[in-house]
């Protein structure tokens, strides 16, 4: 039932939280604003007032996982070896981002996405970060910043995006305390594989 609310901060919240849940559950491009809207008890012509149309809504749904990977960026530490294990519980807690992602996948294709300017600056970023730590001396100077924070980031998502893949290959699902352990072990192990060697007869070899 739409319901009347004075409250503007609660009543966009609501259409926020609604807007979420049905982006998640079917995509862009299957979301209905007359579902959002029956869902956060406004009419349509409210959650228009408040964000305009379908695609300024979904760029507002995508700015809070724009803002939540700029603050991973910032806290990641700066040890290689813990790295992984922190973006992998990160992600974690935030599977319906991943799930705004696979749609995304699905509907635009090679088509330039929606906030992309916004999204390439938060990749910019992260890849900034890395050419920091090669220039300390942290990780290997000859890695590609672009390729290795797409692939830090793919190490990190993957599992939870495919699931089922976790499973057939290790036989523990991704929420599994024993897959947790497995593979927490396994990323601090790989790593280490990203620092310079500083001995120089590992060097020569």
């Amino acid at each position: 039932m739409v319901t009347s609310n004075r409250d503007p901060a609660r009543t966009r919240e609501r259409i926020l939280r609604s807007a979420r849940r049905e982006f998640v559950a079917k995509g862009f491009a299957g979301a209905r604003v007359d579902t959002i809207a029956r869902s956060a008890g406004v009419n349509k012509r409210m959650l228009y007032h408040y964000f305009g149309d379908k695609e300024a809504l979904f760029r507002t749904i995508l700015r809070e996982h724009i803002t939540a990977s700029v603050e991973t960026i910032a806290a990641a530490p700066p040890d290689t070896a813990e790295l992984l294990p922190f973006l992998f519980t990160r992600a974690a807690e935030d599977t319906e981002s991943i799930r705004l992602l696979q749609w995304e996948a699905l509907d635009a294709g090679a088509r330039q996405v929606i906030a992309e300017d916004e999204r390439r600056k938060a990749w910019r970023e992260g890849s900034e970060r890395i050419r920091d730590a090669q220039r300390l001396g942290l990780i290997h100077s000859d890695l590609d910043p672009e390729l290795l924070a797409l692939s830090l980031k793919a190490l990190a998502v993957f599992p939870l995006a495919f699931p089922q893949l976790a499973r057939l290959a290790t036989g523990a699902r991704p929420g599994d305390a024993e897959f947790r352990r497995r593979q927490a072990q396994f990323f601090r192990r790989l790593g280490t594989y990203l620092r310079p060697r500083s001995n120089p007869k590992e060097k020569q070899r």
